[in-house]
């Protein structure tokens, strides 16, 4: 049996301490079986875990940077050049240290970079607001488009919704990061949404919160029925602006 003599609380940052706890509760994962470290050791290891992992998430920090300007781009050029920007609003998101961590012992994948980097791709995030489905699809095509974007994987959800009503766009982007002495290709996830299939991953994702995952029937149903009444607030829309650029500038 793995044993872990872990240093006091007081020794160690916040990060660490949450480090620690993971530690804790996964020693027979991290460490070799019949391992005993003493405090000092498991300290040390520590403090290198967590270097190692500061300059990974780095590397994902600065591929949302370039796929964001990426996106900058096209939308500053869309407000200027063009009278329409298929991009509402644009937020994004770095998996927390604390967060990847347990994913990773959730998931039993091993605690090495390389592993990491083969089996989590959401540590990066980009969610681009549309106001129309075919500007969702619009934007997807433009990025896909890019020379030194690799697509790496599509989940088309608008066309083929989850069971829970959940639509969106998924892409997975591989993008390269120049560093000083080398160059990293790092995994960024994009979500395209409309407006309001927004609002309604938003409105779920805090219920789920709420209720740990325990939501009660009676509002997983009226979740079931808001998103198919999102679907068809985003068609009938669609089918609005069609008229509205149908008609000459009489109004006929």
């Amino acid at each position: 049996m793995t044993g872990l003599d872990l240093p006091q609380p007081g020794d160690l940052s916040d990060d660490e301490r949450g480090l620690v706890e993971l530690l804790r509760e996964s020693a027979v994962q991290l460490l070799p079986d019949g391992t005993v470290l003493d405090s000092d050791d498991v300290l040390g290891a520590l403090r290198a875990l967590q270097q190692e992992f500061v300059r990974f998430r780095l590397y994902y920090k600065f591929g949302i940077d370039e796929v964001l300007t990426k996106i900058t781009i096209l939308r500053e050029e869309f407000e200027q050049a063009h009278d329409y920007s298929p991009i509402e609003h644009v937020r994004h998101r770095l998996k927390s240290m604390e967060s990847l961590m347990q994913k990773v012992i959730r998931t039993g994948i091993d605690l090495s970079i390389p592993a990491i980097r083969e089996s989590i791709h959401d540590i990066a995030g980009i969610r681009i607001t549309c106001s129309f489905v075919s500007d969702a699809y619009w934007v997807r095509d433009m990025l896909a488009q890019q020379p030194d974007l690799e697509v790496v994987n599509t989940k088309d959800y608008i066309a083929h919704p989850k069971p829970n009503g959940y639509r969106s766009l998924h892409m997975i982007v591989r993008v390269p990061v120049f560093l000083s002495d080398r160059t990293e290709h790092v995994d960024v996830e994009i979500q395209l949404r409309t407006i309001a299939m927004d609002f309604w991953a938003s409105t779920e994702h805090k219920l789920y919160y709420k209720f740990g995952r325990e939501v009660p029937a009676h509002l997983l149903a009226e979740l079931t029925e808001t998103a198919r009444l999102s679907a068809e607030l985003d068609d009938r829309m669609a089918r609005l602006r069609g008229e509205i650029n149908g008609l000459d500038a009489t109004g006929r």
